[in-house]
């Protein structure tokens, strides 16, 4: 069957009432593993715009308290498993060999905010093209395996909303995947994900600047702008006629974006793609997923982090 086509039945898909944020990714994946899609440079420019987008949108459903809670107590949460996340990787990084710059990135992408947080580090340590693939590609594909598994760990272990928000935010790489299982989860899961989350991606800032002192750079500092307006919209959905009929709609048009935007990270993972990560920068990103999510479960689960 034509790639556009197949193509434009997976958009269609995402708009059907059966589409949910694990479904558009798996039909993504699908669709990327079966033929050459049309639209790669498109689709990579579209899904960042749609995730910022969809972050927006989804902060016209929440209540500006719960996310400053939120976010107050992840914010310390996040800088603890950002540099436990850093020495890890480097560590591993060193232990099976991988080249310094893809090593970097894979453990700043985990430690962060997944491909944002490589985008925006990429540049200013001088990454190729090929060490930038093989990172994002690394990224992706714990992402998209995250997206499909966490919510099922979760409900295997019976964590509550709240435990299981926190975890897919402390845990997962990407916002896409967190507010994508976090979704899945429930509201409140959702609520606390997307707060903390966006906590933890606000330190690609620090990072990059940190980052760029160490290496002399002059790289341009990229910005994570739709932070504050996800931070906005909250503000006028609790003070400014909350509930109204404008911020259901803005809310529920964020998930459908979220679910285009997953079906369009899922379509960009080709076998070709993924036989360009290698078996070290893959093991890892694995092993250090692992120990970030596990450490992190059990940090949840003992009390110690919580909300």
């Amino acid at each position: 069957m034509n790639a556009r086509l197949l193509f434009a039945l997976g958009l269609f898909f995402c708009l059907t009432p059966w589409a949910s944020p694990p479904l558009a990714l798996l039909a993504g994946l699908i669709f990327g593993a079966i033929s050459i899609h049309p639209y790669k440079n498109e689709s990579r420019k579209m899904s960042k715009v749609l995730l910022q987008s969809a972050v927006v949108g989804l902060g016209f459903g929440m209540n500006l308290q719960e996310v400053v809670r939120a976010g107050r107590s992840g914010f310390l949460y996040t800088a603890l498993g950002i540099g436990f996340a850093m020495i890890v990787g480097t560590l591993l990084g060193r232990l099976l060999a991988v080249h310094q710059r893809p090593a970097f990135l894979i453990s700043t992408g985990t430690a962060i905010c997944g491909g944002s947080a490589i985008a925006a580090v990429g540049p200013i340590v001088g990454a190729t093209e090929d060490e930038m693939s093989v990172s994002l590609g690394t990224i992706f594909l714990l992402n998209s395996i995250a997206l499909l598994t966490f919510p099922a760990i979760g409900l295997m272990l019976k964590l509550s909303q709240t435990q299981f928000g926190l975890w897919a935010a402390l845990a997962i790489h990407d916002t896409s995947s967190v507010v994508g299982a976090s979704a899945k989860y429930g509201a409140v899961a959702l609520a606390v994900g997307t707060t903390v989350k966006l906590a933890r991606a606000l330190w690609i800032v620090p990072m990059s600047i940190g980052t760029a002192a160490v290496k002399g750079s002059k790289t341009r500092i990229q910005w994570p702008w739709f932070i504050l307006f996800f931070c906005l919209a909250a503000v006028a959905n609790t003070y400014f006629f909350p509930g109204a009929t404008a911020y259901r709609f803005l809310s529920s048009a964020g998930k459908l974006m979220l679910i285009i935007t997953l079906f369009l990270i899922g379509a960009s993972l080709s076998p070709a793609a993924l036989r360009k990560v290698g078996p070290r920068p893959l093991l890892q990103g694995v092993l250090l997923w692992i120990v970030v999510a596990v450490a992190s479960l059990l940090a949840i689960r003992a009390g110690w982090i919580g909300l």
